[in-house]
């Protein structure tokens, strides 16, 4: 709740749209809490009804969400399986926001998907100290061009090892539109310095 609380004030001191990713136990409650929006961090293909266990679409629009994540590497899908769930997603009225963990791979759900927001996340970076936009910058920059040829009304976010304001920065000049940030935040002694920092990389580029 603080880190969406802090979140929600940034985004609009820095004039940034943002958005926050949650375990399922919290949603409704940051719903109703914070008017930026939240998503689920998992959904289904699964139908509404005897659904025990399954993040049914229909439950996450009445949660109060907006959309929800889809194929994070700590919970991926198989590829029929995700598409399928961004059109679920998207017949409810819910946003898709697709990962995809490197070039290829966006490429392809670009094209079987066209989902609204594909972040390009290398496995091996997640959780590390060492941004993408520094380490494998032609990730970037490849899998913007290859997402804009399949899908051009794809917005493209990138993330793994996102740290700091130039991480950021670096990211945007290579084609991305935005990050998909955990760690940086989530561990830190400071989350609020932490958003600040990263927004900062927008400013800059501003």
């Amino acid at each position: 709740m603080r880190m969406a609380r802090s979140l929600e004030k940034l985004g609009q001191e820095h004039q940034v749209a943002v958005a926050i990713a949650a375990a399922a136990p919290d949603l409704g409650t940051l719903a109703e809490a914070v008017s930026i929006p939240v998503l689920a961090q998992h959904a289904d293909n699964h139908p509404a009804g005897a659904s025990t266990g399954w993040m049914v679409p229909e439950s996450l629009l009445a949660s109060g969400v907006q959309g929800s994540l889809l194929n994070h590497s700590e919970h991926p899908l198989e590829p029929l399986d995700m598409a399928l769930t961004v059109e679920r997603l998207t017949e409810v009225g819910l946003t898709p926001v697709v990962c995809a963990r490197e070039e290829q791979e966006a490429a392809l759900f670009a094209q079987t998907s066209r989902p609204p927001y594909l972040a390009v996340e290398p496995p091996e970076l997640i959780g590390g100290k060492v941004s993408v936009s520094r380490a494998r910058p032609d990730i970037i920059s490849h899998s913007v061009l290859s997402v804009r040829r399949a899908s051009p009304g794809t917005h493209v976010l990138c993330g793994a090892g996102v740290q700091d304001g130039e991480d950021v920065r670096i990211a945007l000049e290579l084609g991305a539109e935005g990050i998909l940030v955990a760690s940086a935040v989530t561990t830190s002694p400071d989350p609020e310095k932490a958003l600040k920092t990263l927004l900062s990389g927008f400013s800059e580029r501003r």
